[in-house]
C-alpha cells in the first residue's frame, strides 16, 4: 500500500475534533440532568400536594366526628319530653334538657376542667357549688382558646388545662398562634342498658336506692367491674339525664348520700334509661397542635402535629393522648350561635365565653338560672374549622411565588401572600418558609345544641 495511503488509514480524531466531541457530550448530559432535576422536583412538589391534601381532609374529618358530639348526654339532647318556654320573641322553645346535678363535687370528678365551680376565668366568675342539684354548668360543655403568637383569649389552657405544654418554639411546644378546643360528650358505645332480662333499677317511691349491673354482652356492654367505687354514675333517658356521686359494692351502684345533695330520682325502664359511668364515659376530649421534629431526630426542622387527648390522658381511665396528623401549622375556631332573629352570628371563644343568663333565653333552672357564665357554649349551633397545612418537607428550591399562600383569617382574605406578609408568620412558629401550604376549612353542625 502507497504510504501516503497507509498514513490517512492510521490516522486518528484530531484534538480539536475531540474537544468538540466532548463538549457536545457534556451540552447532552447537562440538558438530561436538567430534565431529570426539573422532573425530579416537580414529582416531589406534585407528591407533597397530594400528601398535603389527604393530611387537611383527614384531620378536619377526624375532628368533624368529636365537635359534632359535643355536648351529647344520651339522647336527652334530641327527644323526649321537655317544657316548652315562651321566649320573649312570642315563639315556644325546648326547655334546656341539661342533666342535673346531685354531685356535691362534680369537677372533681372531671378531666380537663377549664375552670372549677367558684372559679374565675377569662373576667368570668364561676358559681360555686349551690347546695342542692343543680343544672350542668354550660362552660363544662365545651370551652375554646383563641391564641396569638404571645396570648390566648379568654385565659391561656396551659394555665387551665393540666399537661397542655405553653406555647413555644422548641421541640414539644404547643405551636404559637394555634387554638385549643375541649368538647365532652358521652361515649355511645359504653353504658349499660336498664330494662327486663338487664340490669335493674330499685327505689322508694320516686327516689332511686340502687341499680344492679347485667351487662348484655350480646350488644357488647363493658363488665360490671368497669364501674369503680367512688366514680360518678349517670343515669339518663330519652327526657333527663342526673349527675350523682355512687357506691359500688359488687356491681350493684347506690347514690352516696354524704357526697350527693339528696337522692336521684326513679326512672322508669320504658323510658329506655340507661346508666354510665360518668367519670370515664363523659368524655373530655382536647384539641391541640404541638411542634414536632419532621425527621424525628429531636432537631429542626419543624412541623405541627394535631393532638387529640381523650379524659386528660392516658394516665387516667378511659384516656389516651394521639398525634392525629401531621403538617398542620394554624389551627382556628369560630363558633356560630343563632341569633333571636334567626340569624347565625360567628363569635370568638371570648365573645361565647363572656355570655350569661342574658344571651341565652330561655334561662336555666334554678338556682343557676342568673349566674350562668359562658352559658352560650351550650348553644353553639356549628363551628367553623380553619387550618393551615404544611407538606411536611422543606423544598429550598421554591421561587417566591411558588411559597405564597392564603389564610384568610389573616385579612388578606383570597389573596395569596408570601410567608412574611402574614398576620401570624412561619418564622413565628419554628418553621421554615420554603414549604407547600394550603387553607383547609370546613363548616361542622353541633347535633347537641341547647338553645
Amino acid at each position: 500500500m502507497p504510504r501516503t495511503l497507509r498514513r490517512a488509514a492510521e490516522s486518528g480524531l484530531s484534538l480539536i475534533e475531540l474537544m468538540i466531541a466532548m463538549v457536545l457530550a457534556l451540552l447532552v448530559a447537562a440538558g438530561i440532568i436538567s430534565v431529570f432535576i426539573s422532573t425530579s422536583s416537580s414529582n416531589r412538589v406534585q407528591t407533597q400536594l397530594a400528601s398535603l391534601q389527604e393530611t387537611g381532609r383527614f384531620a378536619i374529618s377526624r375532628m368533624d366526628g368529636d365537635l359534632a358530639m359535643a355536648n351529647g348526654q344520651y339522647c336527652t339532647n334530641n327527644g323526649g319530653i321537655a317544657k316548652p318556654q315562651l321566649a320573649s320573641s312570642g315563639t315556644y322553645l325546648d326547655g334546656l334538657r341539661a342533666p342535673s346535678v346531685y354531685a356535691s363535687n362534680l369537677t372533681g370528678g372531671m378531666y380537663d376542667v377549664t375552670t372549677p365551680m367558684g372559679g374565675s376565668s377569662g373576667g368570668n366568675t364561676y358559681p360555686t357549688d349551690p347546695g342542692a342539684k343543680y343544672t350542668f354548668p354550660s362552660f363544662l360543655s365545651m370551652r375554646g382558646y383563641d391564641c396569638t403568637t404571645t396570648a390566648c383569649t379568654p385565659i391561656d389552657p396551659h394555665d387551665a388545662i393540666a399537661a397542655i405544654p405553653a406555647m413555644g418554639t422548641a421541640l414539644d411546644d404547643r405551636v404559637p398562634g394555634t387554638a385549643v378546643l375541649t368538647v365532652r360528650y358521652i361515649n355511645p358505645s359504653r353504658g349499660w342498658t336498664i330494662g327486663p332480662g338487664r340490669s335493674s333499677i330499685a327505689g322508694s317511691g320516686n327516689v332511686l336506692s340502687s341499680i344492679t349491673l347485667n351487662p348484655d354482652t350480646t350488644i357488647g356492654e363493658p363488665p360490671a367491674s368497669d364501674f369503680r367505687n367512688g366514680d360518678l354514675a349517670m343515669l339518663a333517658d330519652c327526657s333527663n339525664a342526673q349527675i350523682f356521686a355512687a357506691d359500688d359494692a359488687s356491681g350493684v351502684i347506690s347514690p352516696n348520700t354524704a357526697n350527693n345533695h339528696g337522692k336521684p330520682a326513679m326512672q322508669q325502664p320504658s323510658s329506655a334509661p340507661k346508666l354510665f359511668d360518668f367519670t370515664r364515659d363523659f368524655q373530655t376530649v382536647t384539641y391541640y397542635v404541638k411542634l414536632v421534629s419532621i425527621n424525628n431526630d429531636g432537631t429542626a426542622p419543624y412541623t405541627g402535629a394535631l393532638y387529640r387527648r381523650v379524659n386528660g390522658g392516658a394516665a387516667n381511665p378511659g384516656g389516651s393522648e394521639d398525634e392525629i396528623a401531621r403538617g398542620i401549622e394554624r389551627l382556628d375556631f369560630k363558633y356560630g350561635v343563632e341569633n333571636a332573629n334567626g340569624t347565625t352570628s360567628f363569635l370568638t371563644a371570648a365573645q361565647v365565653d363572656a355570655s350569661t343568663a342574658a344571651n341565652c333565653p330561655p334561662p336555666a333552672p334554678t338556682p343557676l338560672s342568673t349566674t350562668d357564665p359562658g352559658c352560650l357554649w351550650r348553644s353553639v349551633k356549628s363551628i367553623e374549622v380553619s387550618m393551615l397545612v404544611d407538606g411536611q418537607q422543606p423544598l429550598y428550591t421554591l421561587s417566591a411565588d411558588e411559597m405564597n399562600y392564603i389564610y384568610s383569617l389573616d385579612g388578606s382574605g383570597n389573596a395569596l401572600a408570601a410567608p412574611s406578609a402574614h398576620t401570624i408568620k412561619p418564622s413565628d412558629q419554628g418553621f421554615v418558609n420554603q414549604m407547600l401550604r394550603r387553607q383547609f376549612t370546613a363548616l361542622v353542625s353541633l347535633r347537641n345544641f341547647n338553645p
